[in-house]
């Protein structure tokens, strides 16, 4: 029975949309996985996806999978760049991994709009300013 499953309840693990120079010196948006843990994460699949509304109109981007493998304890990987076209929509990565042959998942929604500067806070690990789900 499906009440009967009692999933593992995922902590310190992040996920932050940073705003940050790339090597040619622009302006980009990132999107980072943080491991908050003090044990590596092992197996990781982040998938994403956008959805909402744009001038009344449903919008679906594509659906992109990630295959991050091992984040150590304490450390971060880059998911994707992200455009902010799709700020105007809400932005889902959905986050698995393993921590000791036990399987973790955990959905991140940045809702419609929330992707902005009045929101940024300190992110922790990349020690840059962004917009962080924990």
């Amino acid at each position: 029975m499906k009440k009967d499953i009692h999933p593992p309840e995922v902590t310190d693990i992040a996920v932050a949309v940073i705003k940050e120079l790339n090597d040619k010196g622009e302006q980009e948006w990132n999107v980072y996985l943080l491991n908050l843990k003090n044990v590596p994460i092992e197996g990781v699949l982040v998938t994403s996806t956008g959805y909402g509304l744009i001038q009344g109109e449903g919008r679906k981007t594509s659906t992109l999978r990630h295959f991050l493998d091992t984040i150590p304890a304490r450390g971060f990987a880059k998911i994707e760049p992200i455009v902010e076209d799709v700020f105007g929509i809400n932005n889902e990565f959905w986050v698995s991994f393993f921590i000791n042959k036990v399987m973790y998942d955990k959905k991140y929604i940045f809702l419609a709009e929330s992707i902005c500067e009045t929101n940024f806070i300190k992110v922790p690990l990349l020690d840059k300013k962004g917009v962080m789900i924990k």
